[in-house]
């Protein structure tokens, strides 16, 4: 090969890096603009007192804060769990209850955005989540690595609990093979 298409594949290949970290500075600007809407859409909302959620929420809809202070963690949660509410942040799971209800809240959130630090989370840590409703407190209880098929974590339980979700390994390059699920119960007090 000459000196001349070396050097044209090495323009080519800058060029595509370029693009790469384009594209991937675009998406962070995306997700960091969507907190701060939703950040404001839900600070409007918890202006105005409300006993109870609505019977449906639109898609897209900012519903709370989740906030794990060990992890230094805070982020929004919109309604829904398509993949472009999860470019905006966490996703409350439509069938999962809400924050304060009984039964299962569903939150779920990309490994390599709004919940890679959830690796390092650990049985006893505190993980608060506000809504125009209240406020509710959770204590980890356990972490499990799932079949993305055992879809029953995500089933209704009798009693209030939490449950993250997202892929596993945090690592992964591509579609990851498994999920990291943790398991919270409220904190009475």
């Amino acid at each position: 090969m000459t000196r001349c298409g070396l050097r044209r594949i090495e323009y080519v290949l800058l060029a595509a890096g370029l693009a790469i970290l384009g594209y991937c500075g675009a998406e962070l600007l995306n997700s960091h603009i969507q907190q701060a809407r939703g950040a404001r859409e839900l600070d409007r909302q918890l202006d105005q007192t409300r006993r109870d959620p609505p019977a449906t929420i639109a898609d897209g809809t900012p519903v709370g804060q989740l906030q794990i202070p060990t992890l230094h963690l805070s982020a929004v949660v919109f309604q829904g769990t398509s993949d472009s509410i999860l470019a905006e942040g966490v996703g409350h799971l439509d069938a999962s209850a809400f924050p304060g209800q009984s039964g299962n809240v569903v939150l779920a959130a990309h490994r390599d955005t709004f919940f890679r630090s959830l690796r390092h989370i650990r049985k006893g840590d505190l993980v608060q989540v506000s809504t125009p409703y209240g406020i509710r407190t959770y204590a980890v209880d356990s972490t499990e690595v799932v079949k993305p098929t055992e879809t029953g974590v995500m089933a209704a339980t009798a009693s209030p609990t939490l449950t993250l979700i997202t892929c596993y390994p945090f690592y992964y390059v591509g579609h990851a093979p498994k999920r990291f699920i943790v398991r919270a119960s409220p904190v009475s007090g």
